[in-house]
């Protein structure tokens, strides 16, 4: 690792992400006093054989931004220049994410699986890790089959949790135990002992030390629950990532090689992400909700009242888990979003080809239409699945007002508020690679449904795992890259809350101060309409214009129902969108209407070129 440099000292930045496939590189540097990416280059990872060296690969991916760019990063040893040596040479810093070898498998144990159990599993995920399973006292499995189970699926690191501080000792003890006897082995390297993290009740402590220290490697951290009414996830979190450094990451091909040049510890991929998006947040002061859907998994990450959660959907995805969305969602929740007919055997034919051959993308508009409706639906049930976990509190008495008598607030009540939420990022190659902006907005406001004023955004070529580990080191240059080059700013979503009696009658009034001139009308139920205000080429910032809606009593905007919000809204490439189709939403369930309101809607956000869907039906 290089001496630590003063973040004012830093204007040349290289990051790489070293994913299981492909590892990527980018290239940062501070012209004319802000910090902008220059060039991106990416190379076949080599962490398995023939090569069994993950360098080789960040070489490689590094070779090609050097030949992109003109820089000269590399020595004629193969190794990366640092500090920088005059005029387009070498790099300030050197910093790293991986998700090479499987990324970070965990399991978690806790005594009761609505509490500690969902304690330990948030500081997991959070920490970016695959959770492979929960074990808990309470989850209906027999011993002798939690034992099996924990031999069976040789996690790289266990987390252990339960009990406050001061309560009973009994339970936790026993889950330790049973991580005792069936002497868990490592996922990779048999050389050492599998690391077991200890965040539970200090009161057990030493039992806890009897048990496992000599089968594990035992680190014991603070209570993950000191007190019932307070989660304490960070060091868990922290220890969780200093054993990925020292145990997983070593273990790889490679490995301690990367560690070496390096500026700063390596992060978890998903990690990187979750640490973007919560930095952005905190320093705008905003809530947000970001997306990223893969070929087996969908990743939700959320900021709500300040809290981080991040939830992997292990089942939904858009090639290798294809067949469980389809299944999950069933036939019809994903035909409701296809404007014609199909046939059903067609279909599943489509969906199982898709999981066969993974990396093939829709060559015909049918097809490009049916997988989008497939993403809403994946996106959708992901969400659903976020929701329940970014909870309150579970198990926690709440003291209550004779004010709140009429507030539905319980303990373990959801986080995720869609009226507060500011900005909604997508990612993932369906939605950052999706032949029209237009295509990936209507596929985010159709299954996240947002509420009130919401900015939309997709990640450009999905540099955000590289930006996460930057913000580690220098928060401003990961800030300003995020907002310039790394988002590509879709617009913004006016959703008004409510549902018009027999589906009929006016939701809004709205006025904009758009740049050409003002507009202004009154927004139908049912109705969308789109409005162009795009980006101010000199920032690389989207377009501001000053709004006026006025909801009718049955809705809201934020400030309650029919009361009017004026605000400054941002533009985008796609503009600014006024969804008067409800919330709760649902499409008609009249067949001829709801493939009429689909093209209609698709005609209005100009999803796909004029008169394609006409052609299909």
């Amino acid at each position: 690792m290089a001496k630590k440099l003063n973040p004012e000292d830093i204007n040349v930045i290289l990051a790489t992400d070293c994913g299981s496939t492909t590892t990527k590189a980018i290239l940062i540097e501070k012209r004319d006093g802000e910090y902008r990416l220059i060039v991106r280059g990416e190379a076949p990872t080599t962490v398995e054989a023939p090569f069994e060296d993950v360098t080789n690969g960040v070489l490689n991916a590094v070779g090609e931004v050097e030949e992109l760019s003109g820089r000269k990063l590399l020595d004629d040893n193969g190794k990366i220049i640092r500090p920088t040596q005059g005029d387009n040479v070498g790099t300030d810093i050197y910093i790293s994410t991986s998700s090479a070898g499987g990324g970070l498998q965990m399991m978690v144990a806790g005594v009761v699986r609505s509490m500690t159990a969902e304690s330990a599993e948030r500081a997991a995920l959070g920490a970016g890790s695959i959770v492979m399973d929960v074990i808990a006292s309470n989850d209906k499995r027999l011993p002798h089959e939690q034992i099996e189970r924990i031999r069976q699926l040789r996690p790289d690191m266990i987390l252990l949790s339960g009990g406050i501080d001061g309560g009973t000792t009994t339970h936790v003890v026993e889950i330790a135990e049973l991580i005792g006897a069936a002497d868990p082995r490592p996922r990779l390297g048999s050389g050492y002992k599998l690391p077991v993290i200890y965040a539970g009740n200090i009161d057990a402590r030493k039992a806890i030390k009897e048990t496992l220290e000599k089968k594990t490697d035992l680190s014991i951290v603070d209570n993950l629950r000191p007190v019932l009414e307070r989660e304490n996830l960070l060091p868990a979190r922290e220890e969780i990532h200093e054993l990925f450094m020292e145990h997983v990451m070593a273990q790889a091909p490679g490995y301690s090689k990367l560690m070496s040049w390096c500026d700063a510890p390596i992060m978890p991929t998903p990690g990187a992400v979750g640490s973007i998006i919560k930095k952005i947040a905190d320093i705008e002061g905003i809530e947000a909700v970001g997306v990223d859907i893969g070929g087996a998994t969908t990743d939700v990450f959320s900021v709500f009242q300040g809290v981080f959660n991040r939830t992997v959907s292990a089942n939904l995805g858009m090639s290798y888990s294809v067949s469980n969305v389809f299944a999950e969602a069933t036939v019809p929740m994903v035909m409701r979003w296809v404007p014609f007919n199909m046939d059903e055997r067609d279909l599943r034919n489509r969906v199982k080809n898709k999981m066969i051959r993974p990396t093939t993308i829709p060559q015909s508009m049918q097809e490009l239409v049916f997988e989008q409706a497939i993403a809403k639906e994946a996106l959708r049930l992901a969400f659903i699945q976020h929701k329940s976990f970014a909870t309150m509190l579970k198990g926690v008495q709440q003291q209550r007002t004779i004010a709140d008598a009429f507030e539905q607030t319980t303990s373990g009540a959801t986080l995720v508020n869609m009226m507060t939420l500011n900005i909604l990022i997508g990612s993932g190659g369906v939605l950052s690679h999706a032949p029209r902006r237009n295509q990936s907005a209507m596929m985010l406001i159709d299954s996240f449904l947002p509420e009130g004023l919401t900015r939309l955004a997709v990640d450009s070529i999905f540099m955000m795992p590289q930006l996460g580990v930057l913000a580690e080191v220098h928060p401003a240059a990961a800030t300003e890259v995020f907002n310039k080059d790394c988002l590509i700013h879709l617009g913004t979503c006016i959703c008004p809350a409510g549902e018009a009696k027999g589906g009929k009658g006016a939701v809004m009034k709205y006025k904009i101060d758009l740049p050409g001139g003002p507009v202004s009308g009154t927004l139908e139920f049912g109705r969308m309409k789109m409005f162009k205000l795009g980006m101010n080429e000199k920032t690389s910032l989207p377009l501001e214009a000053k709004a006026v809606f006025e909801p009718e009593r049955a809705f809201d905007l934020g400030k309650g129902k029919g009361n009017k919000v004026e605000a400054v809204i941002s533009g985008g490439v796609v503009g600014i969108i006024l969804d008067g189709r409800g919330r709760p939403f649902s499409p008609p369930t009249d067949e001829a209407t709801r493939v009429a309101k689909l093209k209609e809607w698709m005609a209005e956000l100009e999803v796909y070129p004029q008169g394609a869907l006409e052609k299909l039906s």
